[in-house]
């Protein structure tokens, strides 16, 4: 009999299947608390949490589906995390710039990705060194270059001035950057580096029959929009937009139980004939 083509499952970690202590959101009596466990450790400390439930659930999905990391992290923080169940045998980073294959770089498609960015968008350092000038070191606590391939501040958000991410997103518009605000973080990342241009070329050589897709934040809009069914939490950048599209199913879940739910959902969807 011939083997069905996979199910291929790209989804988002930071807030979408893996939450810092601060985004666990537990609202429901101490009592009742989910179990967690620590899937990160920085520092000697212990960083990202998942539930055991969902722990449970995301070892289920590594025998039924190809299931892809795919993170804004560079692949120096990617490699912190410690997930369940089987080694990925391909994880996306630094937003679509390496495809790891058994951990490894690949050269090939890093090369294509820098490329494409020197052709159609201003370069690194004229947003970096904007960045320098306007942002105020009253409320930025670090300037990052991650990857050299884009840029983000850490801040502390309560002293943020309200319209300064969107004057920046007009700006970095115009020279074909996109921004995001994700927690502490603002993220000014080159439109041409996406994850959806990596999970498509997953897709290719995994030959797989169906995308799902997973994700909180405007980074993750295009890889929703690119898979053939995607699911966002009731937190985030897009819930807070209220975005959403064809396909794409809005969960009410927010926090850590946002997590869990998204893995029963792949779930369910790849082992539905």
């Amino acid at each position: 009999m011939p083997t069905q083509p996979p199910v291929l499952v790209a989804s988002d970690l930071d807030r979408t299947l893996i939450y810092s202590a601060a985004a666990l959101a537990l609202t429901m009596p101490d009592a009742r608390a989910p179990r967690l466990l620590c899937v990160e450790v920085h520092e000697s400390r212990p960083l990202s949490y998942m539930t055991e439930t969902a722990a449970g659930l995301l070892s289920e999905l590594g025998d039924a589906a190809v299931f892809v990391p795919t993170t804004t992290r560079t692949r120096k923080q990617y490699q912190r995390i410690n997930l369940p169940g089987p080694a990925p045998t391909y994880a996306i980073c630094a937003n679509g710039g390496h495809l790891l294959v058994d951990g490894v770089t690949d050269l090939d498609w890093h090369t294509r990705v820098t490329a494409r960015l020197a052709d159609e968008c201003a370069p690194l350092e004229e947003i970096r060194a904007h960045l320098q000038e306007r942002a105020d070191p009253l409320w930025v606590r670090k300037h990052r270059i991650a990857e050299d391939l884009f840029v983000y501040l850490v801040v502390e958000r309560e002293l943020l001035p309200e319209d300064w991410v969107k004057e920046l997103a007009v700006w970095a518009e115009n020279r074909g950057w996109t921004v995001s605000l994700q927690g502490r973080k603002i993220y000014a990342v080159p439109k041409p580096l996406t994850k959806s241009a990596a999970m498509r070329e997953v897709a290719r050589r995994t030959g797989a029959a169906l995308t799902l897709a997973a994700g909180d934040s405007l980074l993750d809009a295009d890889l929703l929009l690119a898979a053939d069914r995607g699911w966002r939490p009731g937190h985030g950048e897009l819930a807070d937009a209220g975005w959403t599209a064809p396909e794409i199913t809005a969960l009410p879940e927010r926090g850590v139980a946002a997590g869990e739910r998204i893995l029963r959902e792949f779930l369910r969807t790849a082992r539905t004939p």
